[in-house]
């Protein structure tokens, strides 16, 4: 009798290691996607002024919060996206243009990327708030800070 209560204790071990392993790919990959998303589609986006290509990742409930050049920033995602559309692209404005994922922290179905972009005369530091929705991560919502 100990032998095989010896045994399925060592079942359920190996059983609960394995799910602990599978999680954490998961998680990996899920990261991983975001990762891609970010350079991908969001930084492009921006560069680029693709207002398309940014509507895309973003929820259509997103809201926007920071400071800019030290003024309150409050924006929803469709005036975020008319600013982009109707401003001068960082790429055309030719001006150094980098984005760069500082972090990315997966939770189960919800995630935060902490981002720097660098752009026209400014420098954003962003805290990114991802949900996955329908199997596809989402930017639900968007905080800046202007840190030059």
């Amino acid at each position: 009798m100990k032998y095989f209560i010896f045994i399925a204790l060592l079942l359920l071990h190996f059983s609960s290691e394995a799910q602990k392993q599978s999680t954490m790919e998961t998680l990996k990959q899920d990261s991983l996607i975001i990762a891609q998303t970010l350079e991908n589609d969001y930084f492009n986006g921006i560069y680029n002024g693709d207002v398309e290509q940014l509507r895309k990742i973003y929820h259509p409930g997103t809201l926007l919060w920071g400071d800019v050049k030290g003024q309150p920033y409050a924006k929803t995602i469709t005036e975020y996206l008319d600013g982009v559309g109707h401003r001068q692209s960082p790429k055309e404005s030719g001006k150094p243009f980098k984005g760069e994922v500082l972090d990315i922290r997966v939770t189960n179905s919800i995630a935060v990327a902490e981002v720097r972009v660098k752009m026209y005369d400014f420098l954003y530091h962003e805290y990114l708030s991802f949900h996955k929705i329908d199997g596809k991560w989402l930017l639900v919502n968007k905080m800046i800070s202007d840190v030059l």
